[in-house]
């Protein structure tokens, strides 16, 4: 999906890190991707349910409410629950990763995320093709 004035795909970048959210701002806008914020999942909840994105990603450890919560609310409502969504964290087991899928999301990242695992995940969760703006 695009913007209606022909912008690329929505990203809900939700994380409390500010530093976070500006590296993932900055590397998902550069390969076309148009990028919101929240800092909790309870604001990324409502900024999902007023305009409905095209990928959401999500931090684990959170106030207010935690992504594994964010995820499984957004599971719940039928605007939303086929959004797709990367959670990223810095607890790198294989059980955080099971449990994140098992909240409902359909990538899982490791922190810090280097810039190509970023976007190539993004791509494929969006649609996109892999490689430049030209790949076919």
């Amino acid at each position: 999906m695009t913007g209606t004035d022909g912008s690329g795909p929505r990203v809900l970048v939700v994380d409390d890190a500010v530093t976070v959210r500006a590296f993932s701002r900055r590397v998902l806008e550069a390969d076309g991707f148009v990028v919101d914020e929240a800092v909790n999942g309870i604001e990324g909840l409502e900024r999902a349910m007023a305009a409905p994105p095209d990928l959401v990603i999500v931090d684990v450890n959170m106030r207010k409410m935690d992504g594994y919560t964010m995820l499984r609310v957004l599971r719940r409502d039928p605007g939303l629950r086929d959004v797709p969504a990367i959670m990223i964290s810095t607890e790198s087991k294989a059980s955080d990763r099971e449990q994140a899928l098992l909240a409902g999301a359909n990538w899982y990242i490791v922190k810090p995320p280097r810039p190509e695992v970023l976007v190539e995940a993004a791509r494929l969760l969006t649609g996109r093709p892999l490689g430049g703006e030209g790949a076919p």
